[in-house]
């Protein structure tokens, strides 16, 4: 996942946080290596913090994390196809970013 999609997904999560919304991010594909990009210009590592200090919660596909031979952490915890299913089921919007 390009840099400036990861930032594109954790800056508006935070915007509505801080607007009273409830965000969710259910990470698939490349997007599980967000918590490992290193960039000059963007801070990622920063703004997810934010993200999740605001009380943003973040999932990562577990079959896309074992492909990548990297293991679950606090930032992107282990989780499955019906986590995402139940996060569809409950929200009133879904947004995509790639």
């Amino acid at each position: 996942m390009p840099v400036t999609s990861v930032m594109g997904v954790v800056t508006f999560g935070t915007t509505s946080l801080l607007n009273d919304h409830e965000v969710k991010i259910f990470l698939l594909g490349r997007g599980v290596e967000s918590e490992n990009i290193r960039d000059e210009k963007f801070n990622v590592q920063e703004q997810i913090k934010l993200f999740m200090g605001n009380s943003g919660k973040i999932f990562a596909c577990g079959t896309c994390l074992k492909a990548r031979q990297m293991v679950g952490s606090e930032v992107c915890p282990i989780s499955t196809m019906r986590d995402l299913l139940h996060i569809v089921e409950e929200s009133n919007r879904i947004l995509t970013f790639g």
